[in-house]
């Protein structure tokens, strides 16, 4: 039974930086990789990420949009459980200098150092279909 209503899941994610992002390769495998969401966490079903258009997830969601993120966040000082979070979408990549500039924060400087001129940049949106979670103390499914 789903308790946790998409704002309050958002509140959680705020503190969360960095997700696991599997594709689909055209051959069936599953790829799974680390990817920062840059402290763009306001979430409201869509979590966005930068990549370099040259590379295997990038490819992979050209061939399959289907992806799953995860996320965790470890307990709390307090002894309260953490929180993992799974969320299933279909991805996109745009190529927009405009809404790179509206997802964009200085610490990306450090992956892509001409900013959003640099060369290659691709936005990944993942617009997610549903969302799992689990804390030691609730666990459900929010359909987006």
């Amino acid at each position: 039974m789903t308790t946790m209503t998409l704002p309050e899941l958002s509140k959680k994610m705020q503190k969360i930086d960095f997700c696991m992002m599997s594709t689909l390769a055209p051959t069936g495998a599953i790829s799974t990789r680390p990817m920062s969401n840059n402290g763009d966490v306001d979430y409201d079903g869509d979590t966005w990420l930068f990549s370099y258009r040259d590379t295997r997830k990038v490819k992979d969601i050209a061939a399959d949009p289907r992806v799953t993120l995860t996320f965790s966040a470890p307990p709390s000082l307090l002894g309260k459980p953490g929180i993992f979070i799974a969320l299933e979408g279909k991805a996109s990549l745009i190529d927009d200098k405009e809404t790179f500039k509206a997802h964009w924060n200085d610490s990306l400087d450090r992956w892509f150092p001409e900013g959003v001129d640099t060369p290659g940049l691709v936005l990944i949106k993942v617009r997610a279909d549903l969302a799992h979670y689990w804390d030691g103390e609730d666990a459900g499914t929010i359909r987006l």
